[in-house]
């Protein structure tokens, strides 16, 4: 179970623990002869502890520069040391003081060449960046209560820990192989013949085959329908499927698979590759207008009453999207607003909370596909309303920008064994129908570890 702890705030989760307990266990299969168990060989992605206070400014821990030696406060001493509610003329005069370099130090030669290396900037905020900030003085509060309490909790339970001496930092080191090519490889399949709709099978069911031919991996879902694990094998790379689950890897425009696959999904989440200025200017990944993500054929996926999660970058414009345009487009009715909340070990903010460039945390939209009036007036199982808000706690995990899984927390709003689907997925899960250009990304063998069975 993902959950670590439940309170009225939301929730702690452990990333690793549910990956861990996804079913990674394969028998009687090469080149493994006797059965294996495979663990993600993945750590948390901020596994050492940080010894500097919550808020003061700071890198992110565990990449790669050991952690100085110091005193410090308990986690939840120096949540409890911050004030939970702060104006917004004092966020502006803080972040203001980021923009200019205030409170570093000074005296030594770096910080002078530091200082001349800034780029200057007018302490003016623009139209974007006031929007930023006056949304974040509305969620400080809720965020900083929350998390505490839920810090607090894993503290009593060991599963946070207090740290004050140095510890050994640094990222997952994974070959450079992985991940490569698949979306390149969704690109090429625009050019592969097309293919008879009459004859061309929708599903393609794993039996103990590994090797799949890349047409038919790109041009069909792919299904794992037994209780183990499976590999398959692309461009000569090893993938692990989880049991009970199944997929498409293609782009944007090659969704008709999908869409064949003839199934009506009653939760779907999404992770929109959003357009900003560092992805622009990024060759590394890919992205899509606003106008392109509304082309999602949601209404042709979604069963009635569909709960509908988008996870949203801090920007007010993407926001302000998903709730005016976006959701109205596809029928969907804004129920609430969640928030991830990225902590440490030590159950520390990842980054200062009032941080400028970057928050400790991220947005998700939650709503529902609006029914018909003969559907809503159906009697249906009971579910519980969708809080407004909620926080999902948890240490990010060290593959980057993996979010947390949220099978867990949907469940108690969602009527038991429904279809689940998600879109612009770099993962697999038990039980869900997963989408992507990337979508086989974080299953590379490599991210695993062996556990050689005992017969």
């Amino acid at each position: 179970m993902s959950v670590v702890h439940r309170l009225r705030a939301g929730w702690l989760l452990d990333h690793l623990s549910f990956i861990n307990q996804c079913g990674y266990e394969i028998c009687d299969s090469l080149p493994y002869p006797g059965g294996v168990t495979l663990r993600t060989s993945v750590t948390s992605e901020y596994h050492a502890t940080s010894t500097f206070p919550a808020t003061s400014s700071r890198d992110d821990p565990g990449l790669g520069d050991a952690v100085e030696e110091t005193e410090a406060a308990a986690p939840e001493q120096q949540l409890l040391q911050g004030d939970p509610e702060v104006s917004l003329t004092e966020i502006k005069a803080s972040s203001s003081a980021e923009e200019h370099g205030e409170g570093t130090k000074s005296g030594g030669e770096d910080s002078v060449a530091g200082a001349r290396k800034k780029r200057k900037r007018k302490c003016v905020f623009n139209q974007g960046e006031l929007d930023a900030l006056e949304y974040h003085t509305k969620v400080r509060k809720l965020i900083w209560e929350g998390t505490l309490h839920l810090v607090q909790e894993g503290l009593k339970s060991g599963f946070l820990h207090h740290a004050t001496t140095e510890l050994s930092c640094g990222k997952n080191v994974v070959p450079g192989h992985i991940g490569c090519g698949l979306a390149d490889l969704c690109e090429m399949a625009k050019q592969f013949p097309a293919v008879n709709d009459s004859d061309h099978r929708a599903v393609h069911v794993l039996d103990n085959e590994t090797s799949i031919p890349e047409q038919d991996l790109l041009s069909c879902v792919t299904e794992n329908n037994s209780n183990r694990a499976k590999i398959v094998v692309l461009m000569g790379q090893k993938y692990l499927v989880p049991p009970k689950s199944s997929f498409l890897l293609s782009d944007i425009s090659r969704l008709q698979p999908l869409l064949k696959y003839k199934k009506k999904y009653d939760v779907i989440v999404i992770d929109p590759p959003w357009e900003n200025k560092s992805v622009k200017r990024s060759n590394r990944y890919s992205h899509l207008s606003s106008w392109q993500i509304k082309q999602i054929p949601v209404a042709a996926l979604a069963a009635p009453d569909c709960l509908i999660v988008t996870w949203v970058t801090n920007r007010q414009k993407h926001l302000r999207f998903v709730k005016d345009e976006l959701y109205p487009h596809w029928s969907v009715k804004t129920l609430a607003e969640w928030h991830w909340v990225k902590i440490t070990r030590s159950g520390e903010f990842v980054l200062p909370l009032d941080s400028f460039h970057k928050k400790p945390y991220e947005v998700l939209i939650l709503g529902r596909v609006q029914r018909s009036v003969k559907e809503a007036l159906r009697k249906s199982e009971d579910v519980l309303p969708i809080p407004e808000h909620k926080l999902i706690v948890s240490i990010p995990c060290g593959l980057h920008s993996h979010k947390p899984p949220l099978a867990a927390v949907l469940a108690e709003f969602i009527k038991p064994d429904v279809e689940c689907l998600e879109l612009f997925a770099r993962n697999l899960q038990p039980g869900w129908t997963s989408w992507g250009n990337e979508v086989l990304k974080f299953q590379h063998i490599d991210y695993f570890t062996v556990l050689r069975n005992e017969n």
